[in-house]
Formats: structure tokens, sequence, C-alpha cells
């Protein structure tokens, strides 16, 4: 299993904004829905083993499960209306206990903090930074959890807590790279064993 973890700081927590302004008045919802579509469409079809938690304004977690995910098209308008839906239902979530708007789609009433305690046994949490070690010299990296910012920067606690969380610190390459991009270079590096197996 590969997840994703992507934290949206001026994701809507309401389903009030347009599908026509997802860069401007829906917080860039836009460049998130690239990250998830990046996370699970292939040229073909929907990556079975990826799952992907969108935490919106540290307040609500929509998380997405492409074992069971209908729906899921390579434009991030179609994205957003699912993003758009689950917020539609976020007053069914209670507790621990999520909404299920659409198949493969959950909403809880958690932030990234808890949402990161809630899947941090299921594999290895991965800090992408600029200064980490090198991912062709990196072994283990069982069921990894990458964790990822919108275009903002994290936050000083967001960063202070995912260096607590990670188990590993690495870098994909010599540039930075937008969260949607570094999804797809990490998901070729691990299709591909490091880069040994075309």
């Amino acid at each position: 299993m590969r997840q994703f973890v992507l934290i949206g700081h001026d994701v809507p927590t309401d389903p009030e904004f347009s599908l026509d302004d997802l860069a401007g008045g829906a917080g860039r919802l836009d460049a998130l829905c690239r990250s998830i579509t990046s996370a699970f469409v292939t040229s073909h079809g929907i990556r079975e083993d990826v799952r992907v938690h969108l935490v919106a304004q540290d307040e609500l977690t929509i998380s997405f499960d492409g074992g069971e995910l209908r729906r899921l098209n390579p434009d991030e308008r179609s994205t957003a209306a699912l993003v758009r839906k689950a917020l539609e239902h976020r007053d069914e979530a209670i507790g621990a206990l999520p909404a299920e708007p659409s198949p493969g789609v959950e909403v809880y009433r958690r932030g990234f903090e808890a949402t990161l305690e809630e899947i941090a046994d299921e594999g290895t949490v991965v800090q992408l930074h600029e200064d980490g070690d090198p991912v062709t010299e990196v072994e283990g990296l069982e069921d990894p959890i990458f964790v990822l910012s919108d275009h903002r920067d994290f936050t000083a606690a967001e960063a202070e807590l995912l260096s607590e969380a990670a188990d590993r610190r690495i870098r994909l390459g010599p540039a930075l790279l937008h969260a949607d991009q570094a999804i797809t270079v990490a998901h070729h590096y691990l299709d591909t064993g490091g880069y040994e197996k075309f």
C-alpha cells in the first residue's frame, strides 16, 4: 500500500465553492486535485493499492481508497466534484466514525496530527525534504506514507510534528517539485524497484 497525506491550508471545509474557480475561490484546490489524480490515475485505470488523505484546514480529512474508488477521472473538475460531494456529507461524520459519501471516499472530523497518528503504524512515514537523503540511497520504504503540502510551506507546527513522526527524510531529486510531480516521481521510483526494472 502507498499512501499520500496532502495538507490543504486554504481548501474550503464547506461545499459552497464553484467548480469553475478552483485556483482562486477554492483555495488552490486545483493543485490538490492534480495531486489526487497523480496518486491514482494510470493510462487506463486506477491504482488500487493507493490511499490519499486530504487534510482540509486542519479540521477535516477526506480519505480516498483506490481499491473502492469510483468516478475519478483524469481532470481537476471531476476530482473537485468528489471533494465537494464529500464536504456535503461532513456533518454525518461523528467522532471517529466517518461519513461515506461515495464508494472509496470517507470524511473524518480530524486534522493533520490525528490523521497521521491514525495511519503512521501502517507503513513508513516519509518526509520529502530538499536536505533529505537521496531516494536512491534509501532502503526499507515499505508501505510508504508520503506527506506533502499544498502551494504553501508546512507551518512550523506541521513541520515539527512531521519531523517527529517521520521514519525517513528523503529527496526525490535535485530540483524542488510540485506535490503532483513529486507523487509521480515517487510512483515511478517504486514501480521500477528503485529504477532497476522497466
